[in-house]
């Protein structure tokens, strides 16, 4: 089953943010990380949150934690630490009907 990656941060101005996000494809997909959605707070458009597929997750660790993305979002305007997280699908029953099961994230904490 795939592991996916959820990444947590607030940047200054949204567009800016975006600009720099688009411009950083390739380097995220060289480390295998293939956005399947991106959020906002419905409340604050710029927090925001993104949902990655990883097809490996030392390649993924090894560009979270690279000098260069510091660098890009700094440029980028992100103002906090982002908060990263590990997640794995798992399959677990419902309580309500055990002839449906739903897949569940589940893994681990990763914080720069």
């Amino acid at each position: 089953m795939p592991t996916y990656v959820l990444m947590r941060h607030r940047v200054r101005d949204y567009s800016i943010w975006k600009l720099a996000y688009d411009a950083n494809l390739s380097k995220r997909l060289e480390a295998g990380l293939f956005e399947q959605h991106l959020f906002c707070s419905t409340n604050n458009a710029c927090e925001v949150n993104i949902l990655f597929e990883a097809t490996n997750i030392g390649s993924a660790k090894a560009y979270f934690e690279s000098p260069e993305l510091r660098q890009i979002m700094d440029k980028a305007g992100v103002i906090d630490m982002p908060d990263i997280y590990f997640r794995d699908i798992q399959k677990v029953e419902s309580s309500i009907n055990r002839s449906h099961s739903r897949p569940v994230l589940r893994g681990h904490d990763f914080k720069n």
